[in-house]
This record gives C-alpha cells, structure tokens and sequence, in this order.
C-alpha cells in the first residue's frame, strides 16, 4: 500500500467506527475468538522459546515477537470481541517468566537456536495463514485494518527471521534438483 492508501484506509476506518457501526458477523467472531485462543498458547510457547534461545539477537526476535506482534494481537481481538458483547475464550495458560540466560539443561534437553528458528518460522506461517484468512472473512474495515497492521508487522518479523538464520547458518542445506 501507498502512503496516500494507508492514510485512506486510516480515514475510511475511523468514519465507518463514528457512523457505520454493524455488529461482527458468526464468521468474524470465529476469527477473532480463534486468534485470542491460538494466541494466547503461542505466546507460552514463544516464552518458553525464548527462555531456551542462546543468541541475544535470537532473544531480541522472539522479544519483539511477543510485545510487538503476540500480544498486541491478542488484546486488539479481545477489544474488538467484548466491543461486540462476543464472549472471550475461557481457555488460558500460565505464563512464563523471560530468563535472560538459558536454562542449565543437558543439551539433549534443551532446544538449539537453529530447532527454535524453525518452530518460530513454522508458528508464524501458520499464524499468518490463519489471519489471512480470518481477513478475507470479514466486512468491517476497523477488524481489516487490525489484521493488515498485523500482517505487516509479521513480514517484517519475517524477513529479519531469514536474516538471522542466514547470517547465524542455520537455514538446513538443501540439495538442489539435477534435471
């Protein structure tokens, strides 16, 4: 999106929350009720990834994965499901406390940042494909602009993930096809 389209959207939102207010349809409250569960056990398990995670940097994606994107999503969904008088999911984990070393575990007990790098890769596609979804679901711009935001935030989390694996060498080998 452009500047110009992004300012445009902003606006079209802000009008249609003032004076074109519509209930969330099933569909929409499916999605939003989805992400707050999903959520919320993603962000146990991106603590416990990060309790585990030796590299600073890797530490420092995981951080900003919680703060910027995990959690700001879960509350987003929550506002927008009690603004409707939709229920919240009754399902909660206990949180972890962020340690800023390891644990002293066996190294057979613990995992290696290049394992967390892939399960981190793999819960952001599929929560990714889940809000994507959930945005082709839903006719009320303030939830669409909710998950654009989140969406951006993601590819950019996306990208500095690569970055890191690349730089760190942590990408597996893959054999290229002979033809």
């Amino acid at each position: 999106m452009t500047t110009m389209e992004k300012v445009s959207a902003g606006i079209s939102a802000i009008a249609n929350q003032v004076f074109d207010k519509e209930p969330l349809n099933y569909l929409e409250v499916a999605g939003l009720y989805a992400i707050v569960a999903a959520g919320r056990h993603n962000m146990v398990s991106l603590e416990v990834l990060y309790n585990h995670a030796r590299d600073p940097e890797l530490k420092a994606l995981i951080r900003r994965a919680i703060d910027e994107q995990t959690d700001w999503l879960i509350n987003k969904a929550e506002h927008l499901l009690q603004a409707s008088d939709g229920l919240l999911p009754t399902l909660h984990f206990a949180r972890r406390k962020l340690h800023d070393s390891s644990p002293d575990l066996p190294d057979d007990a613990h995992f290696s940042d290049q394992e967390i790098v892939g399960a981190i890769a793999s819960m952001a596609k599929a929560s990714q494909t889940a809000v994507l979804s959930a945005m082709h679901q839903t006719y009320q711009p303030e939830v669409a602009q909710v998950y654009r935001r989140i969406l951006d935030a993601a590819f950019d989390f996306n990208y500095s993930l690569l970055q890191l694996a690349l730089d760190k060498g942590w990408l597996p080998h893959m054999a290229k096809v002979k033809h």
